[in-house]
């Protein structure tokens, strides 16, 4: 029948079957999920993890315990189990790799090793993986050096991880009491906060991205004599990755004086919507518009923006239009009729370096 589909109760004419063969269930089964090791990595983790491995007697490893899903099929392991290791007697190395192997010609699912090439400079063999046939899934490399030296192993096991979860809103406080290593989302249903993705790991809480519209602040101008109107600074930032922020800011100044530096300061800043890193400077670009030549500029200049390690202040600094030898001013004001924009990435300090 050219249509068919499983599994059902029971059987019938329009090719609904009651039993499926072990290659139909290997078809449904994989799109459950990929191999991985049945346990679940919250943080922090013991030692003896399943699966753990050891050299014993010299040319052996064994294997401890565990259970995994291997190209579709379940598989458990209740006691350690020894693999021989071959010997390496010539003057090149080998690396082999043990395996979870699911033999669907044996109906079976046993760990085995899959022996690799010997070389002078030796790589790992890659693991079988044929639908219907043998699927492989590695657990350990073997490092053999050359002339039988000592063997090392080196974990290659692939394990489940914390299901992600999701949140009307208020994600932040619940996160902290799902599974550590969790990816949670804050789906913003009251229209608030943002939609945003966020992971809680051995480092604390952080997000990881924002998945809507870029969040816009208000930024201030600093170290100057006064605040230009609220209408006039525009700033737009989002999180790309965790602790990273990407930020754009305008400033304008339609007024017909500048925006000077307070007394006793030799350059003017802007506010950031979070707290840079504190463990060193960071720097982003932009520009300045300034048409009407306004306080003795360019009608064009090129901005550099520092961070203040710890805290949201960027710092403004130009070029010596005078003496480019001179290098790098501090900016003394927003002119008159001026533009200012800048945008760039920053590592915020939300893990509290």
């Amino acid at each position: 029948m050219a249509q068919s589909s499983y599994p059902f109760d029971t059987s019938n004419s329009d090719g609904g079957t009651a039993v499926v063969s072990q290659t139909q269930w290997q078809d449904m089964a994989q799109q459950w999920g990929g191999d991985r090791i049945d346990y679940r990595l919250t943080g922090p983790e013991p030692t003896d993890l399943p699966f753990s491995a050891s050299v014993v007697n010299g040319r052996q490893v064994r294997v401890s315990s565990g259970a995994a899903w291997v190209g579709g099929f379940y598989y458990r392991s209740t006691s350690s189990v020894v693999l021989d290791i071959e010997a390496t007697p010539s003057s090149k190395g080998r690396k082999d790799l043990i395996v979870i192997r699911l033999d669907m010609a044996k109906s079976a699912v046993l760990l085995a090793v899959v022996k690799g090439v010997e070389s002078a400079t030796p790589t790992e063999p890659r693991p079988t993986q044929v639908r219907g046939g043998v699927w492989e899934m590695p657990l350990w490399v073997v490092d053999a050096p050359a002339a039988s030296g000592a063997l090392t192993v080196l974990r290659r096991g692939p394990f489940a991880m914390p299901y992600p979860v999701a949140y009307p809103w208020g994600a932040a406080d619940s996160a902290a009491l799902v599974p550590r290593n969790a990816l949670s989302y804050d789906l913003d249903a009251n229209s608030i906060g943002g939609q945003q993705e966020a992971f809680h790991g051995h480092d604390g809480y952080a997000i990881t991205r924002h998945l809507g519209r870029s969040e816009t602040y208000t930024p201030s101008t600093v170290s100057t004599t006064f605040q230009l109107p609220t209408a006039d600074r525009f700033g737009r930032w989002r999180w790309i990755a965790p602790n990273m922020l990407w930020v754009q800011v305008t400033i304008r100044n339609g007024l017909d004086q500048g925006c000077n530096a307070e007394h006793g300061e030799w350059r003017v800043g802007l506010s950031l919507p979070k707290r840079s890193n504190p463990r060193g400077i960071q720097t982003l670009h932009g520009y300045m518009s300034n048409p009407g030549l306004s306080g003795l500029l360019p009608n064009m200049l090129s901005i550099t923006a520092t961070t203040e390690p710890g805290t949201s202040t960027l710092l403004l600094h130009t070029p010596n239009h005078k003496t480019p030898a001179e290098g790098l001013d501090g900016l003394k004001s927003f002119p008159a009729k001026s533009t200012l924009s800048i945008s760039g990435v920053v590592e915020a300090n939300e893990l509290k370096e």
